[in-house]
């Protein structure tokens, strides 16, 4: 079966699955009817999680818009559910088994950072974009190591995948990063923790000219 959603870049909405529901999913709708254009489920499950109800939810409010869901780095919940694709935190050495093993085409994307080794393995094995983490410091990327803008601008030139950049951003200091090539950005907080999720999503997506070309109900 045959994955023909594409990411191309805008506003990459990332979901904390620890967050209540209740807060998440109609945040999440504000967001969707504002126009982004895809969603990752990270990788941060409270304890008896149930995970295919959470994924089935958001694939439900995403589906009528025709975005991608993306999972962080648990590629086997994509047996299980119809997930579009995984998001991984880093290169993985085992890629070409999880794609047999999955049997079918996914979406696929990676965490870079200042290393663009990373860049070029995403290129050689066909993946679908990148995204730089972390540009600034934040509470949901304490693990990233703070990129330089100039190795955004490096991995602009070697790849033609979209290239998103992630970690403290803001409306404030989107603009800091506009030079370096970028295609989107993928956000937690500056949405979900917005008093009006539909206008800021809105206003990042008047950064990029690919914001075009997303699903957008407005």
């Amino acid at each position: 079966m045959k994955n023909t959603k594409k990411i191309t870049g805008g506003v990459y909405l990332v979901i904390d699955p620890s967050w209540d529901p209740s807060f998440t999913l109609p945040r999440l709708t504000q967001a969707l009817s504002a126009g982004i254009s895809s969603i990752q489920i990270w990788d941060n499950w409270p304890i008896r999680s149930n995970k295919i109800g959470f994924i089935n939810e958001i694939m439900a409010l995403a589906g009528p818009f025709h975005v991608p869901v993306l999972i962080n780095n648990d590629w086997k919940l994509l047996k299980e559910t119809m997930l579009d694709g995984v998001h991984f935190d880093k290169p993985c050495s085992t890629l070409k088994q999880i794609e047999n093993n999955i049997g079918r085409t996914f979406l696929k994307g990676v965490t870079c950072g200042n290393d663009l080794t990373t860049v070029q393995w995403a290129n050689d094995h066909f993946f679908d974009y990148v995204s730089f983490c972390s540009m600034f410091p934040s509470s949901s990327t304490d693990s990233c190591e703070i990129v330089r803008k100039e190795i955004v601008r490096q991995a602009r030139k070697l790849t033609e995948m979209p290239v998103f950049v992630a970690g403290g951003i803001s409306l404030e200091n989107i603009s800091l990063l506009q030079d370096c090539g970028i295609n989107g950005v993928a956000l937690i907080s500056a949405i979900m923790k917005s008093a009006d999720p539909f206008e800021t999503t809105k206003q990042f997506n008047h950064y990029f000219s690919t914001s075009d070309e997303t699903n957008t109900h407005s």
